[in-house]
């Protein structure tokens, strides 16, 4: 992600084509570290969000409003009180640097006509929102920070607004010259990628990055490595981005992988596209759908960040959501696996169970002749036609030596039968842990997690407390159409997997899952017809996408129509078995299927 200079200038430039002189209608504070503004303009009405969080800051126009709190918080009150109904007469960034600032106009309470400043940091960790009067003095912020946390800048209201100092030496890159790119970034002993965005502000590691490989250089080499040509090649590139900067050429985008978003630009990114060239070009059947990347382009930087950020918070937002759910599966799963070894090396322990009974039965045929005291036994096994030796304890006769090997041969054979029972418990236990394990990496909602949770709960893994009401479930399977416009189903944990198989499916519906693994189970309405090989492919892709084998080279998947699926009484929801199939090998690349919402 490069919330950079170079994408500030972008969404500046864009601000002053759409809100500037715009007078500001609300202000609104919908979270601690949020502001909504809601303007109004000759361009019509526009909403301003801006987020000064540690994760994810952000600045875009959006067409989206967010609820607020019952009552606004101090900061929201103070911006309410010095600007509300004031006009936006400036924006513009700072040296560009990650900042952007608004000049706004209004009426004080004599009804002068004043200036004040709302300063947005958008600097990740350190990212804050600042208002200052005309002569930089700050009256608050979003974030109050005293010399107890920070012993470079204090911002509290009262104290003189400063920039941060982020690297003072840092050169303004649309104002460098060549003679000062040399003595900057040819002189320092790093990588080439690193001299480059140490040296000037705004250009974050992924603009260092493109610049190089634009030029065809490895930004990982040291800048000693290059020769006069290579320095002002480099050189060029750099000059040719910033021109391209200057005079607002800019093309917003974002890339993705798969469904999750990677990163996003003001600017091609060439490292990504080139890959998504090759990978559409590419006859190379070692290339994942994984890894190739797509980009699509925006008209509006705006756009690119709530987007993003909306794309990208649901990823975020779900995983840390589902932590707890997964450290619980992990603990239940390694617990199991640890059960598991320990009751195979304890079966194969009672393998030698029918040497004890033959070493009985030997002892009972040839014992009679027994001298007293013997300490073994040499006899024929008619078994095998082979002499063996059977030891004895010499204190006891022959038939008590009988009855003591039948004795542990009679141990092990109940524990052998006990064991083949616990082993199957144990694994369909691992296989159900599993397949809820998969449903966590399947997951887009809260609502996909309430179901996971519940079946946990169910199956005893989480306690319900006794003031937990069982939750109401919302989450639904996914429903695509294929390219021939049949509705297909995935269920995206196990009891959608057997709603869908067992209540929603008919006898002549088709049902898909990948061979051996736990997956979702993928339903195709048939209608009583007979589908084309198209629609068997699309579904095998679902079924292997929506499974552990996500990003394999290849997935094996058995399909069959639904009336050939059987669940074994008492299994544990969205198991099943089935002993008539068909199998196809393929890809899990559903990037060409539609999602029905």
């Amino acid at each position: 992600m490069a919330l950079d200079g170079l994408v500030i200038s972008n969404l500046v430039y864009e601000l002053n084509n759409t809100i500037l002189n715009a007078k500001i209608s609300k202000i609104a504070q919908p979270e601690n570290d949020e502001l909504l503004f809601t303007l109004k303009g000759t361009n019509g009405q526009f909403r301003l969000a801006m987020s000064a969080s540690a994760s994810l800051p952000f600045l875009y126009l959006t067409d989206n409003n967010k609820p607020s709190p019952m009552t606004a918080p101090n900061f929201c009150m103070v911006l309410r009180k010095h600007v509300g109904n004031g006009r936006i007469t400036r924006i513009y960034q700072p040296h560009m640097e990650r900042i952007i600032n608004f000049e706004i106009e209004h009426l004080d309470e004599m009804g002068d006509l004043c200036t004040k400043t709302l300063i947005v940091e958008l600097m990740g960790k350190h990212s804050n929102i600042i208002f200052c009067n005309s002569e930089g003095m700050i009256i608050d912020s979003i974030k109050h920070v005293s010399a107890m946390m920070s012993s470079i800048r204090e911002v509290l209201p009262g104290r003189t607004y400063c920039i941060p100092a982020t690297q003072d030496d840092k050169l303004n890159p649309i104002e460098a010259t060549e003679e000062a790119f040399m003595e900057s970034v040819m002189t320092k002993p790093t990588s080439i990628t690193k001299a480059i965005y140490t040296s000037f502000t705004g250009i974050s590691p992924v603009i260092a990055t493109e610049i190089c490989y634009r030029a065809s250089i490895d930004g990982d080499m040291p800048v000693d490595s290059l020769d006069a040509d290579g320095k002002k090649h480099l050189f060029n590139n750099f000059s040719w981005l910033m021109e391209d900067v200057a005079n607002h050429n800019y093309c917003p985008n974002i890339v993705t992988r798969g469904k999750e978003p990677v990163d996003f630009s003001c600017f091609k990114l060439s490292e990504y596209t080139d890959n998504l060239n090759r990978g559409t070009q590419s006859t190379d059947a070692s290339l994942k759908p994984e890894d190739i990347y797509t980009m699509t382009e925006y008209d509006s930087i705006s756009h690119v960040l709530e987007e993003y950020y909306a794309s990208k918070n649901v990823y975020t937002r779900i995983r840390q959501k589902s932590v707890d759910l997964r450290k619980i599966v992990s603990t239940a799963l390694d617990r199991n696996r640890k059960k598991f070894q320990l009751q195979e090396k304890q079966l194969k322990d009672t393998e030698k169970r029918d040497k004890y009974k033959v070493y009985g039965e030997l002892i009972h045929t040839y014992g009679y002749g027994l001298a007293e005291g013997a300490k073994e036994l040499e006899a024929l096994n008619y078994y095998t036609n082979e002499l063996v030796r059977i030891p004895l304890d010499p204190t006891l006769d022959a038939k008590t030596n009988a009855q003591k090997y039948f004795d542990k041969y009679n141990k092990l054979k109940r524990t052998y039968e006990a064991l083949t029972d616990l082993i199957e418990e144990t694994r369909a236990e691992i296989e159900h842990l599993e397949s809820i394990s998969t449903s966590l990496d399947i997951a887009l909602t809260e609502d996909d997690l309430v179901q996971i949770k519940e079946e946990l709960v169910e199956f005893g893994y989480i306690k319900r407390k006794r003031t937990d009401k069982k939750a109401k479930i919302k989450s639904k399977p996914f429903h695509y159409l294929s390219s021939d416009g049949y509705h297909i189903y995935v269920g995206k944990n196990n009891y959608q997997n057997e709603e869908l198989t067992f209540k929603f499916a008919t006898g002549n519906d088709w049902w898909f899952h990948a061979k051996g693994m736990p997956g979702s189970h993928v339903v195709v309405k048939s209608n009583n017809e007979e589908l084309p090989d198209r629609v068997f492919e699309e579904a095998g892709k679902l079924a292997a996408y929506y499974s552990k084998g996500r990003g394999n080279d290849k997935v094996e998947i058995d399909y069959l129509q639904k009336k050939n699926v059987k669940k074994p009484n008492g299994s544990a929801p969205g198991f099943v078995v089935y002993y008539t199939n068909y199998s196809l090998t393929i890809d899990s690349d559903i990037s060409g299927l539609t999602l029905v919402e």
